[in-house]
This record gives structure tokens, sequence and C-alpha cells, in this order.
């Protein structure tokens, strides 16, 4: 149950304006679980509740059966890459770590071992104001692993990374369902879910309108494209 993550008829409304509408689903540990939509499926909307950034409108989402607002020390249960980087241009990665480990109760050696993983570890004392798109998107990489959590939730974790970045992020993903971490991945890239999930979450509208193995999506038309475009055009009929 540690790693679960539960939805139960969530939703989400902004005035008229169903964002996210009464989705059910789990997503469990030991493998990776594409969150696929176009942009303003509501897939980000939907990882914010998770993470208790947006009030749901209705229904719960529950990480190991609890609320993340319950969760002590949160960021060892679970690590979380949102669009848009959260930290202090003037502060190095190094300490801009060092605070979110000391404020979860997580070892200071971990700040170190994490930028070695994402390949930041010489950039770890320069001000994160000088650093790349790319470099941004792998420190935010870096404080999701910092907990060591059994979750892990990836907002577009593409963007701003170059081919070589892109092939890392992919096989790190796939390596940490291996060890046995529940991975929620959201993107609108087709093409990077057809190499990277094992799992499919289908949000169209704000409605959840597949929850399946790839494999089994992908098996009648030949290519992910073509099984997400006839499942958004039959949504709209």
């Amino acid at each position: 149950m540690r790693g679960v993550l539960e939805l139960r008829n969530l939703s989400k409304r902004y005035g008229r304006t169903l964002a996210v509408d009464d989705v059910s689903c789990t997503v469990r540990p030991g493998r990776v679980t594409g969150f696929l939509g176009l942009n303003g499926a509501g897939k980000s909307t939907t990882i914010r509740m998770i993470l208790g950034l947006d009030r749901p409108s209705g229904g719960v989402a529950l990480v190991g059966g609890a609320h993340y607002r319950e969760l002590e020390n949160p960021l060892r249960h679970v690590g979380a890459l949102l669009e848009g980087s959260a930290a202090h241009g003037g502060r190095s990665a190094y300490h801009h770590l060092l605070w979110l480990a000391r404020s979860n109760r997580i070892p200071t050696a971990r700040v170190r071992d994490v930028l070695r993983q994402v390949d930041l570890d010489d950039a770890g004392r320069r001000p994160v104001r000088g650093f790349s798109l790319g470099m941004t998107q792998r420190l935010g990489i870096a404080a999701a692993l910092l907990g060591d959590p059994p979750v892990l939730l990836f907002d577009e974790p593409t963007n701003g990374l170059d081919p070589a970045g892109i092939r890392w992020l992919r096989d790190a993903l796939k390596g940490f369902a291996a060890e046995g971490r529940t991975v929620l991945v959201s993107s609108h890239l087709m093409s990077e879910m057809a190499l990277t999930a094992d799992h499919l979450l289908v949000l169209v509208g704000g409605r959840l309108l597949a929850d399946t193995p790839l494999p089994e999506f992908v098996a009648a038309h030949g290519c992910l494209e073509d099984a997400f475009l006839e499942l958004v055009s039959g949504a709209g009929r």
C-alpha cells in the first residue's frame, strides 16, 4: 500500500469549467504509468491535486492510503517535478537541495548523491539563475529523488532536455520502476510515451478514457498516435 496512488472520483471545477471530471484509477508500483493527454486535458491539475496544491471539487487523491497533507516529511514519500523551476535564482543547486533535505529530515549526504545522479555534480555550487532549461529540469528531478521516495510524479519532464538528456531520463524512469517505485509521467508527446510507458492513462477533456497496458491500447492500430486520435475523435462525437 505504501507506494500505491489512488484517485477516487477526483474532480476539479473552475467556475463553469470542469477541468477534471470524476477520475478514478490506481497507479501501481513496478511500472512506468504514462499520463497522456493534449495540453489542457487536466493532467497538471490532477497532479497538483495529488500534491495538495489544488483542492479537489470532489473526490480524493491518496498516497499509500493517506492524503498528501497528512504525510510526515512528504519528500520521503512522494517526489515530484512540476513545470517551472521552484529554485531561487540566487541560490546554488547544492544549497537549494540542502534546504529541501533539512526541511524533511533527509541526510545531507543525499544532496551530493542526487546531484551526481542527474549529472549536475560539477554545477552544484553555481547559482541556479545561470542554468539552462535542461539543467533546471535536471535539478527538479534531483529534488524529486532527494528523499528516495516510493512514489515519483513527473509533469512533462522532457521539457528543455536535449536528445541525450531525454534518453537518460527514459532509462532512469524505467530504472525507478524496476526498483519497485510507483512512477507517473504526464506528457502530450505520444512518441515519448510509446518508448517509455508500460501502462497508460489517457485523459481527454478532463475525463479518463483509457486505463490499460500500453501494448493493448495500440494493438488494434499499430501505433500510439492512431489509437489516441481515434479515442479523442470518439470522445468528441
